[in-house]
């Protein structure tokens, strides 16, 4: 049975993908993220999400967490530079349970301000262990150098001391704005029918009022984003403290998630650096020379565009060396295009991957939800494999140069 996708009458899209197991994955996507923060709302969407679970006009914040608790189901969220989702897993027959319980966090909650001096502190405290772990901070840090001045160069945890001045008033502020019927998906992975679904998320008490229509942050313009940033290189210690080594993370601005070259960065990614021990960077940076313990490449893709970068940890006397070795591998994509041989065990490699991937029904409920929000499309594994096969050696050559240019990119280094 192939995916199906069916509008409510209140503009919510309910999107449902076929499985033959036991348990479901279900969840509701936002159309939320930190870049629609307005200036002075910083982490205000990832506060809304922590405090989702703190109370709805039904449901006290105790009751939220034994809903699905008692029945040995999980309910969790996260938060993203442009969506926040929110999601359960659970046996089947738990279907009544978990459909009704989203829906009330995600357009019923209250905020209450009693919680919400609670549960900043908790927010205030993962921000704090976030700046004790220099190899995540790094990634975020890089992309508001990458994005400087704009909306998606945000960090997603905020300020700590902004977060201490946000009331129950600021944070329905935000989701009156952001948490429109239109903007979301209720999405269900699982042996369940249309009709299940249907049953439950029209007959009351769910049936959900249009929000009043308010004037969104508008996001940029695609082509706002389209440029390459120029090289640069920046010193600092995260968090303050001094570092055992030096985190490293050079890049720039690649694709949008439904840009056709999108698929060719994803695959020079993986050549270069991605989970396989034999990818280019770890042969080049670990293998070989024994410089480094991790090194990766990663792509993330946004609706208007995207990120390359290559992340690695060294000594601190190594890390030009390592430079070096990184911009080599960079130049032998950008130099002359890859060979078909080359080309297609490449493929062969991120089919296997991909397919893999896929095979974590979580990970692919998320992954199709997030893509049906933002493009209103889904794509099967044979469709991204078509689009694999696509690829020539003259297309991705274009591509490397035009995105892994050695001499265009921009590096950060906390040391």
């Amino acid at each position: 049975m192939a995916v199906q996708s069916f509008l409510l009458d209140n503009g919510l899209r309910v999107l449902l993908a076929p499985s033959s197991t036991n348990v479901v994955y279900a969840g509701i996507a936002v159309a939320a993220g930190t870049r629609d923060e307005l200036p002075g709302e910083s982490g205000m969407a990832h506060f809304v999400e922590h405090m989702s679970f703190k109370g709805t006009r039904r449901l006290t914040s105790m009751q939220i967490l034994n809903r699905m608790d008692s029945v040995g189901g999980d309910l969790n969220a996260y938060t993203g530079k442009e969506e926040t989702v929110y999601y359960s897993v659970f046996l089947r027959e738990h279907l009544r349970r978990a459909l009704p319980l989203l829906m009330d966090i995600v357009f019923n909650s209250t905020y209450p301000q009693t919680e919400l001096e609670k549960e900043r502190e908790v927010v205030i405290d993962e921000i704090d262990s976030y700046l004790d772990t220099p190899a995540e901070q790094i990634y975020d840090d890089f992309e508001a150098k990458l994005f400087a001045g704009h909306p998606l160069g945000r960090n997603i945890l905020g300020d700590a001391e902004r977060l201490r001045q946000y009331t129950t008033a600021d944070l329905k502020a935000f989701v009156s704005r952001t948490y429109k019927m239109e903007k979301a998906v209720l999405f269900v992975k699982g042996n369940v029918t249309e009709k299940e679904v249907m049953r439950i998320v029209k007959g009351p008490p769910l049936t959900l009022p249009v929000r009043e229509g308010v004037v969104s942050y508008e996001n940029c313009e695609a082509d706002a984003c389209s440029d390459h940033s120029a090289p640069s290189l920046t010193g600092r210690a995260g968090g303050g403290s001094p570092l055992h080594q030096s985190h490293v993370m050079l890049g720039a601005r690649s694709y949008a998630m439904t840009d056709p070259r999108h698929i060719g960065i994803a695959l020079l990614s993986n050549l270069l650096g991605g989970p396989a021990m034999s990818s280019r960077l770890s042969l080049a940076l670990r293998e070989r020379t024994g410089l480094v313990y991790t090194v990766e490449s990663n792509v993330n893709a946004y609706t208007d565009t995207g990120v390359w970068s290559v992340y690695f940890g060294c000594d601190h006397a190594d890390v030009q060396r390592c430079l070096r070795l990184v911009r080599r591998e960079l130049h032998r994509l950008t130099d002359k295009p890859l060979s078909q041989r080359t080309l297609d065990a490449a493929r062969r490699q991120i089919k296997g991957q991909m397919a893999i991937a896929a095979d974590n029904s979580e990970n692919a409920a998320l992954s199709m939800a997030k893509l049906f929000l933002h493009t209103n499309r889904t794509y099967s594994l044979d469709d991204r494999f078509a689009q694999l096969d696509a690829l020539t050696p003259d297309v991705l050559h274009a591509i490397a140069c035009d995105v892994l240019d050695p001499d265009r990119l921009t590096t950060l280094v906390f040391q």
